[in-house]
């Protein structure tokens, strides 16, 4: 099954917007893992605008023992700085996922490119020979998972927001940037890639990209946390879950 991976950002930044504990980073992963999320995703920021190191560090020992029964991961996103690359070696956690950061930037943009290959290879190397997996938040192009595979990474997380602003805007216009999605994927499979997606996929979009070849894991929470504040956080977990279920079930 495609793994879901929660993303907890947005309820640090609500709890950031006021300062104190609450609402609990932590209380938000428990719910998660409960409604049977199988990872947890965090980007930390040098803003820290959201996330912080001392979530990172606390996610952490909460996690130990469903990550010992191998149903749950802990990703953790960021670009390659010092203090990053220092938290990620302190955590270790199963997936760190690098991606690019933009002066100014709400959310990310767009993905690493060929350009930045002196940068990221070597952070490639380095957590590698650490043993952590490690995935690099690309376009949906071909030369993109070209790169990607040269500087030895072991995933690519595909950049879904242009595809989630095309499917919003028109379903033809989505179901053809899917397509170039799926060739993006499948040529990611032919060179030893796993293939995980993230970026404003909601339950509507889902019902499209679930189908992508080869798809290992989702990251999604701006969508799942939007909807939380109505419906609870386990309910809409379980929703998501279920969509990609379905994607399993023979047609």
């Amino acid at each position: 099954m495609i793994r879901l991976s929660v993303n907890l950002n947005k309820v640090a930044t609500v709890r950031n917007s006021r300062g104190g504990a609450y609402p609990s980073v932590l209380d938000a992963a428990r719910a998660s893992l409960a409604a049977g999320a199988g990872g947890i995703t965090v980007h930390a920021r040098e803003d820290e605008r959201h996330i912080r190191p001392s979530d990172v560090r606390e996610l952490a020992e909460l996690l130990v023992p469903a990550r010992r029964s191998a149903k749950v991961e802990y990703n953790l996103e960021g670009d390659p700085r010092p203090d990053w690359l220092a938290l990620v070696h302190e955590v270790r956690p199963d997936q760190a996922t690098l991606v690019p950061v933009r002066p100014g930037e709400i959310t990310s943009e767009a993905g690493w490119s060929e350009a930045d290959a002196a940068l990221v290879a070597p952070v490639i190397a380095e957590l590698k020979a650490a043993r952590i997996r490690v995935s690099v938040f690309i376009d949906a192009k071909l030369p993109a998972v070209e790169w990607a595979a040269r500087v030895g990474a072991d995933r690519v997380e595909l950049y879904t927001g242009p595809f989630a602003a095309a499917y919003a805007q028109d379903r033809a216009e989505g179901a053809r940037v899917f397509a170039a999605h799926a060739q993006a994927a499948t040529r990611a499979h032919e060179l030893g890639l796993g293939i995980n997606a993230g970026h404003d996929l909601d339950l509507d979009n889902l019902l499209l990209y679930r189908q992508l070849p080869h798809l290992a894991e989702v990251s999604i929470g701006h969508a799942i946390i939007g909807r939380a504040l109505f419906e609870g956080l386990r309910k809409v977990v379980s929703e998501y879950l279920d969509v990609l279920a379905d994607a399993e079930r023979p047609r």
